[in-house]
C-alpha cells in the first residue's frame, strides 16, 4: 500500500551562493532595500501556491527553505538533510537571477544524492532561460510561465500515470535520448482566484504536517519582524525599462499582455487570515489602482469592514491625490505609502517609465498623503540607472535634502537610495534593447552564473551604463549613501547610534572597493549589509508580533480534518479529481 505520508514533490530554495560559508565574499549593498540578507533567504510566494493547489488535489508537497536553514545554524548539514529526504521530483525555483549560482548548485548536489529523482526548476528567470537551463545534466523539467500550479499538477499526474508529457503545458523537457522538448505555453490564467498565493493556510497546516516551523521560515529576520505580504496580482501595467517583472517583460518570458489580479475577495480574505495570527505590517504588492479605481474603491470597501488592527503598507506607480487618500483613511487604521521614484530628474523617469510627471506633482502627491494621516511615505530612488551621470547620482541626495526641508517635520517622510544590482532583469527594456543606454557582460544563464563567483559586487554587475563603468557606479553608490545618511541625521530621522553604525561600515565597504585581497570574514559581513541604511530603518513600529485567536484555531482545526480525509483516501487508493484553475489569456 502507498505511503499516504510519502512528499510527491518537495520545493526547496537555494541560498543566492551555495557555498557561502566556506567562501565569504563581498557583495555589497544587494539586499539592504529587501527583507532578506545578500544571501537571498526569501522564498518566492509562488511555492506556496504550488504546493497548496497540489495538496488540494491530493499530492503530498514540502516546502524546505535550505537557504534560510544555513544562515540560521552554522552547523546544519545540507547534505545529511537532503539524504534524508525522499520524493520523485525536486523542486528548485530560480526566480530572480541573483540564485542562479546557488540555484544550480543545489540541483546538481540533489541530483547526486538521488539520482533516480527528477529535477524540476521554475520561475521568471527559469523561464527566460529554460531552452539554457535544460541543457544543464541535472536538470530534467523547466516549468515556464508566472502561474506554474495546474501545469505542474499535470506533469505529477502524467508522471504517476505514465501518460505523454508532450501534453503537460508549459514544460520543457528531456526525451529519453537527451534531445529536448518544448511544449507550448498555453496555460496563462486571466485571474488568480483559483490559488491561494500566498497560501498562508497551507504554511500553518504544513507546519503541523511535516514537523516544524524551521523549513517554512521566509526570512531570516522573520521571527523577529513578521511582516507578510498580499499578492494583488501577477503581472504588471508598468513598463520601467529595467524591471524583469514589467509589462513587456511579461509579455516576453510568460506570453501574458496584462495582468492577472485576485479579486478584493480574497485580498480581503487573506488580510483576515493574517490577522488571526499576525500584529506586524502587511505589505501590498503592486498599487491599489493598477487594476482600475472601480476594483480599488472595492478593496477598500471590503477592508472598511474588516477594520484590520495591522497596518497596510502599499505602493504608488503613479501620482494621487485627495480622493483616492481620502478614501484610504476612511477604510484603514493605519496605513504608509512606497513610492519607487528611481531618479529626481524628470526626464530620467519618463525614460524609465514610473512617475513620468513633474517633481511637482509627485510633492503634491506626498503631501496630500500626509494630509490624510499616512503613518510614513518611503521614497526610494536608484544609483546605476541608463543616462544616470555621476551628478545625476549625487543629486539624489539634493532633492532628498529638498524633500526632508518641505515633508520632514514630523519625521513621517523617509528618503532611501540603493544600486540596481547585482544583475540587470533580463526580459527588461534595457536587457534586450541595448541603445537604451546598458552594455551588458552577461547575456547567458552560465555568464551570470560565472559573474556570481565574482569577489567584489562591482566586478560581479552584469551591466555597465552609457555614462558610467561598474567602478563608477559603486563608488557613487556609496558617496550618495554617505551624504544621505548625514541628511537623514541632520533632520532627526536616525539617532546617533544609527548614523554612526552606516558611516562605519561604508567606510569598510568603500576601502574594500579599493583592495584586491581576502578579508577575514567579519569584515565582509560588516561590508555586505547596512551600508544604505541602518538595520532597521525600513521597519515600521511593531507593538506585538504574533497571536492565537480564535479563527486561527479554526482554521488548523479544518485545515488538519481535510488532511485526515485525504490521508484516508489515499491509503484506499482514491484521488480527488482535478481542482479547476480559471479561464486563460487567449494567445
Amino acid at each position: 500500500m502507498r505511503n499516504p505520508f510519502r512528499r510527491d514533490l518537495i520545493l526547496l530554495h537555494a541560498p543566492a551562493f551555495y557555498d557561502f560559508r566556506a567562501r565569504p565574499a563581498f557583495l555589497g549593498p544587494v539586499a539592504d532595500a529587501v527583507p532578506s540578507t545578500a544571501i537571498f533567504e526569501m522564498y518566492p510566494v509562488g511555492l506556496t501556491s504550488i504546493a497548496s493547489y497540489l495538496e488540494r488535489n491530493s499530492y503530498n508537497v514540502e516546502i524546505v527553505n535550505v537557504a534560510y536553514r544555513m544562515l540560521r545554524d552554522p552547523a546544519y548539514d545540507v547534505d545529511a538533510h537532503l539524504r534524508r529526504m525522499s520524493a520523485p521530483i525536486f523542486g528548485i525555483d530560480l526566480h530572480w537571477l541573483p540564485h542562479v549560482q546557488g540555484a544550480l548548485a543545489l540541483a546538481e548536489r540533489v541530483k547526486a544524492l538521488h539520482p533516480e529523482s527528477r529535477i524540476l526548476m521554475g520561475g521568471l528567470s527559469a523561464s527566460y532561460y529554460h531552452d539554457e537551463l535544460i541543457r544543464y545534466p541535472f536538470v530534467d523539467f523547466v516549468m515556464r510561465g508566472d502561474s506554474t500550479e495546474e501545469p505542474v499538477r499535470q506533469l505529477l499526474q502524467a508522471l504517476r500515470e505514465g501518460t505523454p508529457l508532450g501534453r503537460v503545458e508549459n514544460l520543457t523537457w528531456k526525451r529519453p535520448d537527451q534531445s529536448v522538448a518544448v511544449n507550448p505555453l498555453t496555460f496563462v490564467p486571466a485571474d488568480l482566484d483559483y490559488v491561494d498565493v500566498p497560501a498562508y493556510r497551507y504554511l500553518m497546516c504544513s507546519t503541523f504536517k511535516y514537523h516544524g516551523l524551521s523549513n517554512l521560515v521566509p526570512h531570516l529576520e522573520w521571527r523577529r519582524y513578521p511582516i507578510t505580504l498580499l499578492l494583488t496580482a501577477r503581472g504588471c501595467t508598468q513598463d520601467c525599462a529595467v524591471c524583469g517583472g514589467s509589462r513587456s517583460a511579461y509579455r516576453r518570458i510568460c506570453h501574458r499582455d496584462r495582468p492577472a489580479f485576485r479579486s478584493p475577495e480574497k485580498l480581503a480574505e487573506d488580510v483576515q487570515t493574517i490577522g488571526s495570527f499576525s500584529r506586524a505590517p502587511i505589505f501590498m504588492v503592486h498599487d491599489p489602482r493598477m487594476g482600475g479605481m472601480a476594483r480599488a474603491e472595492r478593496l477598500f470597501g471590503l477592508l472598511e469592514a474588516i477594520h484590520p488592527a495591522n497596518e497596510i503598507i502599499f505602493e504608488l506607480y503613479s501620482p494621487a491625490g485627495d480622493p483616492f487618500f481620502g478614501l484610504v483613511r476612511r477604510s484603514l487604521p493605519a496605513w504608509s505609502v512606497e513610492m519607487t521614484l528611481e531618479a529626481p530628474d524628470e526626464a530620467q523617469r519618463r525614460r524609465n517609465g514610473k512617475f513620468a510627471c513633474s517633481n511637482e506633482l509627485v510633492e503634491a502627491t506626498i503631501a496630500s498623503a500626509l494630509a490624510h494621516g499616512c503613518r510614513r511615505v518611503d521614497v526610494f530612488f536608484m544609483v546605476g540607472l541608463p543616462h544616470q551621470t555621476h551628478a545625476d547620482a549625487l543629486c539624489i541626495a539634493d532633492y532628498c535634502e529638498h524633500l526632508l526641508q518641505r515633508f520632514g517635520a514630523e519625521g513621517r517622510l523617509r528618503p532611501y537610495v540603493a544600486p540596481l544590482a547585482p544583475f540587470l532583469d533580463p526580459g527588461s527594456r534595457a536587457f534586450e534593447h541595448p541603445d537604451l543606454g546598458v552594455s551588458l557582460f552577461c547575456r547567458t544563464l552560465e555568464d551570470h552564473r560565472q559573474a556570481s563567483l565574482q569577489n567584489g559586487w562591482q566586478r560581479a554587475l552584469s551591466y555597465e551604463t552609457d555614462v558610467m563603468t561598474r567602478d563608477q557606479i559603486a563608488a557613487a553608490t556609496y558617496e550618495v549613501a554617505a551624504r544621505l545618511n548625514a541628511i537623514k541625521h541632520e533632520h532627526g530621522l536616525i539617532d546617533d547610534r544609527t548614523y554612526t553604525g552606516v558611516e562605519y561600515r561604508l567606510g569598510i565597504a568603500r576601502q574594500a572597493l579599493q583592495e584586491d585581497g581576502h578579508w577575514d570574514a567579519r569584515r565582509i559581513d560588516l561590508a555586505n549589509h547596512a551600508t544604505m541604511f541602518g538595520d532597521d530603518e525600513l521597519k515600521a513600529p511593531l507593538h506585538q508580533r504574533f497571536r492565537v485567536s480564535p479563527a486561527l484555531l479554526r482554521t488548523l482545526a479544518a485545515g488538519l480534518a481535510i488532511e485526515v480525509g485525504r490521508t484516508i483516501a489515499r491509503m484506499a487508493g482514491r484521488y480527488d479529481g482535478a481542482v479547476k484553475p480559471g479561464p486563460c489569456v487567449p494567445l
